[in-house]
């Protein structure tokens, strides 16, 4: 459990578990450090993946299925325990989506509500393109020019030349991953019954979030915040997302 799961502030009376899950290449803290945001009423956890942090000398996982498999496995009585919510960004929406969906037709479980940030929904056309990025062909050098395009890493950490290709290393590993991931929507069948709330960067290229309408019979939200991909690492951003969070969840009637 403390291998995969990353939760520095512990509230075992908490009526909800709130569970993120970070975008390619990136580890736990910032989203784990959002437990200090929230009211005692919920408990904040993040996922950390293999090949990062604690986990480092672990292999990294071959395709989403593994990662949906471990998670659920180490999650799975805690989640049968009391309700909980998803967050992901980016990578970590389409982890948390496939991690729901699993829940749902194995198990029967279910988010009392889905967040999802930065991401197109996995029924869209325009999530495909992202399916055919050669990674092979992809130079290192050009891979921290989009990381760098996107921010959200301190150019600090890309002085030290370990950090860096740590860095290149993990986040071809996570789009190699993505790669693995598919989902086609079944006509008439509506995966889900929760909220979905899509958070976007006002500033970072457009994604397709209509198509998350499709995806389950309960509400569907959109909101645009100021920033560019990591706008969520703003304060102002984090502060809007946890209040916004909360009430969410404290309005789903716990």
């Amino acid at each position: 459990m403390e291998k995969l799961v990353v939760c520095p502030y512990k509230r075992p009376n908490a009526l909800c578990r709130l569970i993120c899950f970070p975008w390619a290449g990136g580890g736990t803290s910032q989203l784990a450090a959002w437990g200090k945001l929230f009211s005692s009423s919920i408990e904040v956890s993040s996922v950390r993946l293999p090949g990062r942090e604690s986990r480092l000398k672990e292999p990294f996982a071959k395709d989403m299925t593994t990662i949906v498999n471990e998670i659920t496995s180490v999650l799975l009585k805690e989640l049968q325990e009391k309700p909980f919510a998803f967050f992901g960004h980016s990578f970590g929406s389409y982890i948390s989506f496939a991690v729901a969906l699993h829940l749902k037709e194995k198990y029967g479980l279910e988010p009392i509500h889905l967040f999802v940030s930065g991401a197109h929904a996995p029924n869209s056309e325009a999530f495909l393109p992202i399916k055919n990025i050669s990674l092979c062909d992809a130079e290192d050098e050009d891979i921290i020019t989009h990381i760098q395009l996107l921010g959200g890493t301190p150019s600090e950490f890309l002085q030290y030349e370990d950090i860096k290709k740590h860095l290149i290393h993990t986040f071809r590993e996570d789009i190699r991953v993505l790669q693995t991931f598919s989902f086609e929507k079944a006509e008439r069948n509506i995966p889900f019954s929760c909220d979905i709330t899509c958070f976007n960067g006002s500033e970072d290229k457009p994604h397709d979030l209509e198509a998350w309408h499709d995806l389950t019979s309960g509400d569907t939200s959109f909101y645009d915040l100021p920033g560019g991909h990591f706008y969520l690492l703003e304060p102002s951003n984090a502060i809007f997302l946890t209040k916004h969070i909360t009430r969410c969840i404290e309005n789903a009637g716990l």
